[in-house]
């Protein structure tokens, strides 16, 4: 019996370390295709994401990039689960971010960025 329990009790733990091994995985490794990317949405859950992108706003941005400063127009919205979802990105200029003029080129470019998003949203509700 010493033997065989032995050996059960080897299994056992075996199939234990199987198990969280399989755990682990799901837990850090990317989804399957089943759940991947560009899988339908329920209806319920498409309708509020397309109520949430129907009520979008263009709005004036800017970021940074390799040493480039870009003045973006983003059409965002806030998502059905409460985070902001980016719609649509346009770059209207960009800026090197060591030129001598960066200040004025870039207070002039978030004008016109400003002006625009007003234009598009105005566009927008006018249908």
């Amino acid at each position: 019996m010493g033997v065989v329990g032995a050996l059960a009790g080897l299994v056992l733990a075996v199939a234990a370390l199987a198990a969280v091994v399989v755990l682990l995985g799901r837990a850090v490794l990317p989804a399957g295709p089943a759940e991947a990317r560009g899988s339908r949405l329920p209806a319920r859950r498409r309708r509020a994401v397309a109520e949430a992108i129907a009520g979008a706003r263009w709005a004036a941005a800017h970021d940074e990039r390799d040493g480039v400063t870009r003045v973006l127009l983003r059409r965002s919205c806030t998502g059905p689960d409460g985070w902001p979802l980016v719609v649509e990105e346009r770059v209207l200029t960009t800026i090197a971010s060591a030129a001598p003029d960066w200040e004025p080129r870039f207070t002039e470019a978030m004008a016109q960025a400003r002006f625009r998003a007003g234009y598009l949203n105005a566009e927008d509700a006018a249908g």
